[in-house]
């Protein structure tokens, strides 16, 4: 009996080595297609990265979500070819795989949707971080934009987050894409009984020198006929400057204006008592 058991063993292992060896060539294949597998990933993930940087309109979250989807893609491939090597049908495992990930789709279709909206939201770039915009009923500037939600801070500091779709899928007003022409104000004086183009000079003088006036645009000095009484008035325009609302900037102007006038006329008066006094 104890001689036997050498030669049983010995007999089993002579059964079992081509077995052995065919399986180790198998695993030792299959570390090789993975290591050439990630290799080529990576290679191909670095090609696409570069391919998508000569486009300068691309987000950078984009290209790393494209560069990714070659990668798993290539390794997809060569997770494949391991199990191929190992004696697996992959026909009929990429089948199964096909109807997993359509049931996955299925169960997912309302965050793939956001995903797919993201994803339009970073090509075609409709606005950008800092822009003012207004959509789902949601009126603030744009903080973040990533690939399943946007951020919005409305102007009193509220923080609102917009799944993806919604805002590829609304209406969308953004106020940061053309200027909006400088909002003006308007002033009429009632023309004194003097030189009508002196006095238009001298209210651009004032306007030009207060603070509260814009030099540029710069201001604008007109007459026109009142639609009342038909008198003659001189209308003064300007922008406000950065900061000062239309009603305090036309209060100083105003004020500006009809101080200058009442200096000129207590000039005036005081001209006319001396003259008075040297007759």
């Amino acid at each position: 009996m104890l001689d036997q058991d050498p030669q049983h063993w010995l007999a089993t292992i002579r059964l079992m080595l081509p077995l052995i060896i065919t399986n180790a060539l198998h695993v030792l294949a299959a570390i090789f297609i993975l290591i050439i597998g990630f290799w080529i990933a990576g290679w191909a993930q670095a090609m696409a990265i570069r391919s998508l940087n000569r486009a300068g309109h691309l987000d950078g979250m984009l290209k790393t979500f494209f560069s990714n989807i070659v990668r798993y893609f290539v390794l997809t491939i060569a997770l494949l070819a391991v199990l191929s090597e190992f004696g697996i049908q992959t026909t009929s495992l990429v089948t199964v795989i096909g109807a997993a990930g359509l049931a996955i789709g299925l169960a997912l279709q309302g965050t793939l949707s956001h995903l797919a909206a993201g994803v339009m939201l970073l090509i075609f770039r409709p606005f950008r971080i800092g822009h003012h915009v207004q959509v789902s009923g949601v009126d603030g500037t744009v903080k973040e934009l990533s690939l399943f939600w946007t951020e919005i801070v409305t102007t009193d500091a509220v923080q609102v987050i917009i799944p993806n779709g919604s805002v590829w899928g609304q209406p969308l007003r953004n106020f940061s894409i053309y200027p909006r022409p400088a909002t003006t104000a308007e002033i009429r004086f009632r023309l004194p009984e003097r030189d009508p183009a002196k006095a238009c000079r001298d209210i651009e003088t004032i306007a030009l020198s207060l603070p509260a006036v814009k030099a540029e645009p710069p201001p604008a000095v007109l007459l026109d006929r009142n639609a009342t009484n038909d008198a003659l008035e001189i209308v003064l325009t300007f922008v406000p400057a950065d900061g000062m609302t239309i009603a305090s900037a036309r209060s100083d102007v105003i004020q500006a204006v009809y101080d200058a006038m009442d200096a000129t006329a207590a000039g005036r008066n005081q001209s006319a008592t001396a003259s008075a006094a040297n007759v």
